[in-house]
């Protein structure tokens, strides 16, 4: 039995499956570490209502960290994945994508091209869940339908990119930073750790932009490092608006208020650029 420190996750009456998605996305992630990818917490048991993982002494990220985090997260996306909309390895049940208390289904498939993943299994189930549970309307199907028409245009180069291994909900909070092996010896610097994904076959930029989407520390220092590994297409900083839809769909469907205006806003926005 392992003697590190255990974090666990907890929720009675969980979505079936959800636990074992996202111990089973922990460690397909953490398959690319091997090959340069970036650290992912240990998984050490789940169950239907519970998930144990290492626990993270956390400390402040700082410039060279952020760098070599760019760096780590370029390889693991380089290590692929099969198909957009792939779920982890060895896992077959649904995948999940939001907050603990209110995760929904997350669409899993086998696109072969970006524009039908991120029209069909993410804008377009995100803003019908919007609209059962009465915070989107019609109006805003109907919009995210000519969004979702105008992705080859708005994607451009990058509609040409093969399916990358995502961490696909890699906003600030779930990347940590220590200064800890997970064996609990002192590192001689500070290092990155992915937590809580919604790991799938999806688009590089996806995380990319998420990182961005409500802040990250030394954010310009992750894209160089980024970029030293493998260079993005021209007009991604233009791009970013486009994969924080999803994002904020979803936080229209979780908390509604003002990420609906934001996100009819985000669409106009994409519309107008062409």
């Amino acid at each position: 039995m392992s003697s590190k420190a255990i974090h666990r996750k907890t929720r009675v009456f969980a979505p079936e499956g959800f636990f074992e998605c996202e111990a089973k996305g922990l460690m397909w992630l953490k398959e690319a570490q091997v090959h340069g990818g970036p650290r992912v917490v240990d998984v050490e048991s789940c169950g239907s209502d519970f998930l144990d993982i290492e626990r993270i002494s956390a400390v402040s990220a700082t410039p060279d960290a952020a760098y070599q985090f760019g760096r780590d997260l370029a390889h693991m996306h380089d290590f692929g994945a099969d198909y957009f909309g792939q779920a982890p390895d060895h896992y077959t049940g649904k995948c999940y994508f939001g907050p603990l208390q209110d995760p929904v289904v997350m669409d899993t498939g086998q696109w072969n091209n970006v524009v039908d993943y991120f029209a069909q299994g993410r804008l377009i189930p995100m803003v019908k869940l919007g609209i059962s549970r009465g915070l989107l309307t019609s109006a805003d199907l109907e919009l995210t339908e000519r969004v979702s028409n105008a992705l080859p245009d708005l994607l451009g180069s990058a509609g040409q990119d093969k399916p990358a291994r995502v961490h696909g909900d890699l906003w600030s909070g779930n990347v940590m930073w220590t200064s800890t092996a997970s064996d609990g010896t002192p590192l001689d610097s500070v290092e990155a750790v992915l937590i809580d994904p919604a790991a799938h076959g999806g688009h590089r930029e996806e995380d990319l932009s998420m990182l961005s989407l409500f802040g990250m520390s030394f954010m310009s220092d992750i894209l160089r490092g980024y970029q030293t590994v493998h260079p993005l297409k021209k007009g991604f900083e233009e791009r970013r608006t486009l994969w924080q839809l999803y994002p904020i769909a979803g936080h229209c469907v979780f908390f509604g208020g003002g990420y609906i205006s934001q996100y009819r806003s985000m669409c106009k926005q994409l519309l107008t650029s062409l």
